[in-house]
């Protein structure tokens, strides 16, 4: 009973750093990646489509993205989306591909995006304890219920405690791989 909602608990929490890596990868350092655009919401016949759905995108340069749509009419609509966005990001549409070109990154920007970083990563660290508190609650109700032992208890209170301190500890290692990126120029 015990090991199932440890085993459960453990799922969350590696469903919280996965979530936690792709919010990352949305987050710009000074080189261009797909991952930036590619969840972009394009207005496509009236429904929002991910761009990653409308073109292929790929990095020409270090500093640049293309894309190219598969439907040459939604060239339009793509461009319209950065312009929409808060990506602050303008396009050049030649009329078959959009190009990005990504500036460099200033000092200022760049203490904002580890902020944010650091936010993304305190909101992680509030999921994983969140589970945390949720499997103990359960646990403590089988021991109430006399399904499991008082020793039971403390020993899977205890495996919860060194799980959620290891997944703590990974999003952190995480997150200072991610502040490096940033701060490099």
């Amino acid at each position: 009973m015990i090991k199932d909602a440890i085993r459960e608990t453990e799922t969350k929490m590696k469903n919280s750093i996965q979530s936690l890596e792709d919010d990352f990868t949305r987050i710009r350092t000074g080189r261009a990646t797909p991952a930036l655009i590619e969840k972009l919401a394009v207005e496509y016949y009236g429904v929002p489509t991910p761009l990653q759905q409308l073109a292929s995108i790929s990095v020409p340069e270090a500093r640049q993205l293309m894309i190219k749509p598969f439907d040459a009419s939604s060239v339009k609509d793509i461009e319209k989306a950065f312009l929409t966005s808060d990506l602050g990001l303008t396009p050049n549409n030649d009329g078959k591909v959009i190009r990005l070109n990504l500036p460099p990154l200033t000092e200022d920007r760049r203490k904002d995006l580890v902020k944010l970083v650091n936010t993304r990563l305190e909101e992680g660290r509030i999921s994983v304890r969140n589970f945390r508190r949720d499997t103990i609650k359960d646990i403590r109700e089988f021991e109430q219920e006399k399904m499991i032992s008082e020793d039971d208890l403390e020993r899977g209170e205890k495996e919860i405690q060194d799980l959620t301190n290891s997944f703590i500890e990974q999003m952190e290692n995480i997150a200072t791989e991610k502040e490096k990126d940033i701060m490099e120029v």
